[in-house]
C-alpha cells in the first residue's frame, strides 16, 4: 500500500512542471499575439493616455518575466484574469461553462467505452466469423464519420423529422434530469461514435491477445466456465491498453467539444473559446484554454492511476 501511494505522489509531483510549463507555452502565445489587450477592451477610439492606463493598470508595461510571475501569481489564487469584450471575471464564466463541457465529455467518454468494449469482445470472442467481420466494418465506417458531420445528420433524422429529440439548448440535470439526458444525447453520440469505433479495434486486439496465451488454455482445461475465464482473466488484463489509448482521446473529445458545443448551443468552454476567438479577446482566450489543458492533465493523471489498478505488474517495477 505505501509503494501504490508512493507511486501516486510521484505522479502527482511530476504534474507541476508540466502545468507551469503549459502556462509558460500560453503565455508566451498570447504576448505573440498581433491583439491589443487594450484596444480590444477600450475600442478602437481610445486615446494613447487611455492605453498606457490601461496598461498600467493591468501590469501590461512591466518586463515580459515580471508579467509570467504575476501571472502565474494570478492563478494560483484562480484569478484568470478580466474578459476585455464583456468586462467580466472570466474565472466566472469558466464555473459557469465548464460544468456543461465536464458533462459532455464524461457522457461522450463512457458511450465511446462502452460501445468500444461491446464490440470489441464480441469481435474477439467470434475471431475471424461474421460477427467479427461486422464489427471491422462498422468500426472503419464509425472511424471514417466525422463528428460534426454526424451532428447534423443526428438533427436531421431525430430533431427535425421525427422530433424526438432536441435540436440545441441545454437543460440543467439538477432541474430536469431528464431533459438534461435529451439535450446531451445526440452532442454525446457524436463525440462517442468515432473514438467508440476506434477504441473497439484496439479492445478486440488485447483480447485476442489474451485469448491466445496459456493460461486461458489452461483454465478452460480445468473445467472453469467461459464467463469466468474471459470476465475475470481476459478482460482485465486487455484492459491495460484500451485505458492507455482512452486517456489520449480524452484530449480529442475535448477538443470535439468546440465545434459540437457550436452545433447544439451548449453554453460550454467551447463556445467560450468561439467567443474568445470572434471578439479578439485575448484574456478569455488565455483563461479557457488554460483551464481547458489542466483538465487533459488531470484527466490523463486519472487514466495513469486507473492503468496501474488495471495491471498490478506495474506496482512492482517502480
Amino acid at each position: 500500500m505505501a509503494r501504490v501511494l508512493s507511486l501516486i505522489f510521484r505522479r502527482i509531483l511530476t504534474l507541476i512542471p508540466l502545468l507551469l510549463g503549459i502556462a509558460l507555452f500560453v503565455f508566451v502565445i498570447m504576448r505573440l499575439s498581433p491583439v491589443n489587450s487594450a484596444v480590444s477592451a477600450l475600442g478602437d477610439s481610445a486615446s494613447k493616455q487611455q492605453i498606457a492606463q490601461y496598461n498600467h493598470e493591468h501590469g501590461l508595461d512591466k518586463s515580459p518575466p515580471v508579467q509570467f510571475v504575476n501571472f502565474i501569481g494570478d492563478l494560483l489564487t484562480g484569478d484568470l484574469g478580466t474578459t476585455q469584450s464583456l468586462n467580466k471575471p472570466v474565472s466566472s464564466l469558466v464555473e459557469e461553462a465548464l460544468p456543461v463541457t465536464i458533462e459532455l465529455t464524461v457522457l461522450g467518454v463512457l458511450l465511446a467505452f462502452v460501445l468500444a468494449m461491446v464490440l470489441g469482445i464480441v469481435a474477439a470472442l467470434y475471431r475471424d466469423k461474421w460477427p467479427d467481420h461486422a464489427v471491422r466494418v462498422m468500426s472503419m465506417a464509425g472511424i471514417s464519420i466525422p463528428s460534426f458531420w454526424l451532428a447534423l445528420l443526428l438533427i436531421q433524422q431525430f430533431a427535425i423529422s421525427r422530433s424526438w429529440l432536441p435540436n440545441a439548448g441545454y437543460v440543467n440535470p439538477g432541474e430536469d434530469f431528464g431533459g438534461f439526458l435529451k439535450s446531451m444525447a445526440m452532442p454525446a453520440v457524436s463525440l462517442a461514435l468515432p473514438v467508440g469505433c476506434s477504441l473497439a479495434r484496439i479492445v478486440r486486439t488485447s483480447m485476442v491477445e489474451e485469448l491466445d496465451k496459456d493460461y486461458v488454455r489452461t483454465a478452460y482445461g480445468a473445467g472453469l466456465p467461459p464467463y469466468v475465464v474471459v470476465g475475470r482473466n481476459v478482460l482485465r488484463n486487455a484492459l491495460v491498453n484500451p485505458l492507455t489509448v482512452l486517456g489520449l482521446r480524452v484530449g480529442y473529445l475535448l477538443g470535439g467539444t468546440i465545434i459540437i458545443e457550436a452545433i447544439f448551443q451548449l453554453p460550454g468552454m467551447g463556445t467560450l473559446v468561439m467567443q474568445a476567438v470572434t471578439t479578439n479577446d485575448t484574456s478569455l482566450a488565455q483563461g479557457t484554454i488554460l483551464v481547458i489543458a489542466g483538465c487533459f492533465v488531470v484527466i490523463n493523471l486519472v487514466v495513469d492511476l486507473l492503468y496501474m489498478v488495471a495491471n498490478p505488474r506495474l506496482r512492482g517495477g517502480h
